[in-house]
């Protein structure tokens, strides 16, 4: 494959001409690499749209640059779940085309898959030409896609041993701990001081509210994506609002679905929440007329899943503090310069405010 004579060599985390030479032995007849951009939006892994001869476009995902966390960003594993769903289940997601384990070719693993057609709605502007007819059904889809992932058949998809659901909150509190740790070390390394003893007491706090089981208190186990939340999807609005694809799945396993519920929950914006309860990550976008607040989310979650939704309180701390640790890591990247795009430098202050809120919220006993 050859690539575009004007095509910059210097895309950041990208070697264009060792891709090109990959895509020519993968994809045969691709033809050749007319344009790379980077896809805006992310905070974690990296994702790129490439263009190729005749128009088509595809979309390459990497992790991140620099300091990167122990486990995470495993490309390998995003692939799979998303080949496995998009040939068996009704979840949507992209479609898969090729993985790469050999790091050499761009400096580190990645995969590829087909560009949709979507759009990531974020923020209340995106809002602008959106009615609240088209808001409040577009809550009912994303609402349904989370049900249908946490419901999905596990031994038709070939998802059954896709993670270990038993202990999977305690393996949770554990592995975020050593996330955060980790990224304490990478903030010390630049000069930075940086203390937050409130996050030490928030540990201990989930650490006794753990379900013993791992699996919630009903014994959940289901796929859980880790990060669901509206600007993690691709919608359509026209003809009707629909969800064209879930995207991001680098956290995904087998666990207790109501974590995922609880994340979604943090990111969700409602329209009462005051400028300070608004996170730097996620989306202001469900503050629009029509969308569902958190309430009318988590209800009509219960009634698609039948899943008890008694130790809510638990679980949307949980994310609270999961968020605070997913947020230092990026804090971390940024202060290394290892981040690439806008909007990180703000990313920091959002994590004593998140481990705040997970206090308050155990305090109350309740979300509402």
């Amino acid at each position: 494959m050859t690539v575009d004579a004007e095509l910059p060599a210097g895309v950041p985390g990208i070697d264009v001409p060792r891709l090109a030479d990959w895509l020519a032995r993968t994809l045969p007849g691709s033809g050749r690499i007319t344009a790379i951009d980077v896809i805006a939006g992310g905070r974690s892994n990296l994702t790129y749209g490439i263009t190729l001869d005749g128009g088509r476009r595809v979309v390459l995902r990497r992790p991140p640059l620099g300091h990167v966390l122990p486990t995470a960003h495993d490309m390998g594993r995003e692939y799979r779940v998303l080949s496995a769903l998009g040939a068996g289940s009704d979840v949507p997601v992209p479609t898969t085309l090729a993985f790469c384990d050999d790091e050499e070719v761009i400096g580190a693993r990645f995969y590829l898959m087909d560009f949709v057609d979507g759009r990531v709605l974020r923020t209340v502007e995106d809002a602008a030409e959106m009615t609240p007819e088209q808001a409040g059904v577009l809550s009912e889809r994303l609402v349904e896609a989370l049900a249908a992932i946490h419901t999905v058949d596990l031994e038709a998809t070939g998802l059954d041993d896709f993670g270990r659901p038993d202990g999977y909150m305690a393996r949770q509190l554990k592995r975020w701990g050593k996330q955060w740790d980790s990224s304490q070390e990478a903030i010390h390394a630049t000069g930075t001081e940086r203390r937050l003893p409130v996050y030490d007491r928030l540990v201990a706090r989930l650490a006794e509210r753990i379900p013993e089981s791992g699996n919630g208190p009903a014994g959940l186990t289901g796929l859980v994506h880790g990060d669901f939340r509206l600007d993690n999807a691709l919608a359509r609005l026209e003809p009707r609002p629909e969800i064209a694809a879930v995207v991001d799945w680098e956290m995904s396993t087998l666990g207790d679905p109501l974590s995922d519920l609880g994340l979604t929950l943090v990111y969700w914006t409602d329209a009462s929440d005051t400028e300070e309860e608004r996170l730097p990550v996620g989306g202001t976008i469900t503050a629009a007329p029509g969308f569902h607040d958190r309430r009318r989310f988590a209800e009509r979650y219960a009634e698609l899943s039948g899943f008890d939704l008694g130790a809510l309180d638990f679980y949307v701390a949980f994310a609270c503090f999961k968020l605070a640790v997913i947020m230092e890591g990026i804090h971390a990247r940024y202060l290394q310069k290892a981040t690439v795009g806008e909007g990180f430098e703000s990313i920091g202050e959002g994590v004593p405010v998140l481990l705040e809120r997970a206090h308050r919220i155990l305090d109350a006993g309740s979300v509402w």
